[in-house]
């Protein structure tokens, strides 16, 4: 008898209408908050069902509510919305030939932002390229951010890496690596040698569901696990790794958070439009690495509204309007609901704040465009290819450099 291969396949392609009603979703606030130190064996529900906080009438409810106040609640909205002005001006630039590349992180603004929220400012991040929103709550300006997709005379990484792979190492923002999965390892690596030096700080890595399929994930997974790594690690399910859907990565058979279980690590499974639920599971993550618990693996289950980047033409394998179908929301949109059901924001208040960032992401690439484009420049002379590759530059590149200078 022949073998029968199970072929994953993507539950809509263009043409067909989205129906999401297979997705069970489990009702805000019915999942418990366990105690931090809890065994990852006891997490079972936490990572098969999903963390809600949001309802359908917009209300905090369970114990999974953070009770953020109000402030918080409009620098959270702030930052995400922020976020997204930034991407669509990107996005138009890279359009018009200004920039070589990006990546829109539309729809997913609530994982980036509400996280880096609920995070200190010592904690270490191993980001993937689609976390830009760390680096606005952390406070770099968008400029900065704008002339590293522009490789331009102000460029921080002087044009050595592709267009929103960036790097702040002020702010503890590790280098973006391309080969997605490297960040897990890495951010565990990170982890223990902070326990060494007996720091509070914690490390929080990204990958998105299908880098779960590479040998980086099982590595990370095995270290923290063995021995205890104060880090907590996710992984964005949006749905898509580019064209690829996630069962393809295996997550028809199971939740990406389940996979923790076998390690001996806690899986929380996020509803990941829902910035309080994500701010509330981050926060109980690191708390949990604080303590000296060990790690904790977050699937924050969202969608890619966006192209993979500007290279990718979602039309050729999803629905075009799939995004509108989406069960759980846009994250923006939710926040901002819920705020005006508090009584604490108003659809004018965000107009005004739509207009204000809108008007503050325009004079900034103004400003970036000042420092160069990447067809008109001015650009680093051609003596710069020699710079800040080697801490002790090597003798026959001095030689060359000399060569090319006379």
């Amino acid at each position: 008898m022949a073998t029968k291969l199970h072929i994953p396949h993507a539950p809509f392609r263009p043409g067909d209408k989205p129906d999401f009603s297979n997705i069970k979703l489990p009702k805000a606030g019915e999942l418990r908050r366990p105690p931090t130190r809890i065994h990852a064996n006891e997490t079972r529900d936490l990572s098969f069902s999903m963390i809600r906080v949001l309802d359908g009438d917009h209300r905090a409810v369970g114990e999974w509510d953070p009770h953020l106040d109000a402030e918080t609640l409009r620098q959270g909205l702030r930052h995400m919305l922020l976020n997204r002005v930034f991407d669509d001006r990107m996005y138009k630039m890279q359009r018009q030939g200004k920039i070589s590349f990006y990546m829109r992180a539309t729809g997913e603004e609530a994982v980036a932002v509400a996280q880096c929220m609920a995070l200190r400012p010592g904690d270490m991040l191993f980001p993937s390229y689609r976390q830009q929103g760390l680096l606005i709550v952390r406070g770099i300006r968008l400029v900065d951010m704008m002339c590293q997709c522009l490789s331009n005379s102000r460029d921080n990484l002087q044009g050595r890496q592709l267009p929103v792979l960036y790097s702040f190492k002020d702010v503890n923002f590790f280098t973006l690596s391309g080969n997605l999965g490297t960040q897990f390892p890495q951010a565990v690596g990170w982890a223990m040698a902070a326990e060494y030096k007996g720091t509070s700080d914690v490390a929080v890595s990204w990958i998105g569901e299908g880098s779960s399929a590479e040998a980086d994930f099982h590595y990370g997974l095995t270290f923290a696990s063995v021995y205890r790594a104060p880090v907590v690690l996710n992984v964005v399910n949006n749905q898509w790794a580019i064209s690829t859907y996630q069962n393809v990565a295996g997550g028809d058979q199971n939740p990406f958070a389940a996979r923790a279980i076998g390690y001996g690590i806690p899986g929380l499974r996020v509803d990941g439009n829902d910035f309080l639920a994500v701010f509330a599971a981050t926060s109980w993550a690191a708390e949990r690495a604080r303590q000296g618990a060990g790690p904790t693996l977050i699937e924050l289950y969202t969608y890619r509204a966006a192209p993979h980047s500007t290279s990718d033409d979602p039309g050729r394998y999803r629905p075009l309007d799939e995004w509108q179908y989406w069960p759980l929301g846009d994250p923006i949109d939710r926040l901002k609901k819920h705020m005006i059901a508090r009584g604490e924001w108003s659809e004018e208040q965000h107009a005004e704040l739509e207009k204000e960032l809108t008007d503050h992401v325009l004079a900034s690439w103004k400003e970036a465009e000042s420092y160069g484009t990447l067809n008109e420049g001015p650009w680093p002379p051609v003596s710069a290819m020699f710079e800040d590759v080697y801490k002790d530059v090597p003798p026959h590149l001095i030689k060359q450099k000399r060569e090319l200078l006379e």
